[in-house]
């Protein structure tokens, strides 16, 4: 029984790491009402309108971070209906991306980004 609860541990120790550097929900809307996560050290907020996804940065404040120099991606719902989303720098703090189809309210959608200083990371909202 020792050598189970000391492997578990260890097992804990070597992956807590690699689960704690993901996104993590941070339990509010955001200033502009989309979900909010925390992702490649910045606040990332997800918006969709029909086809059009958007993410607004924010600061650990809040505060709007120049979406210059970011990239990302996302991965729009599940199963047989998956759509790759690229997004690009748009208006000030936000990258914007269009699908090809339009995104069902509710749909999983995965984050992937990355940070000027290289910082990478991904959400699910």
């Amino acid at each position: 029984m020792k050598k189970i609860s000391l492997l578990a541990a260890v097992l804990w120790l070597a992956l807590a790491p690699a689960v704690l550097a993901q996104g993590h929900s941070h339990g509010d809307k955001g200033p502009k009402g989309g979900a909010m996560q925390d992702v490649a050290g910045v606040h990332a907020e997800l918006m969709v309108a029909d086809r059009t996804l958007t993410v607004n940065i924010y600061d650990e404040d809040n505060k709007p971070v120049p979406a210059s120099g970011f990239s990302g991606s996302a991965l729009v719902g599940s199963g047989q209906t998956r759509q790759v989303v690229q997004l690009a720098s748009g208006s000030d703090n936000a990258l914007t991306g269009t699908a090809s189809a339009a995104v069902p309210r509710g749909a999983p959608v995965t984050l992937q980004l990355k940070a000027p200083n290289g910082k990478t990371g991904q959400a699910k909202f």
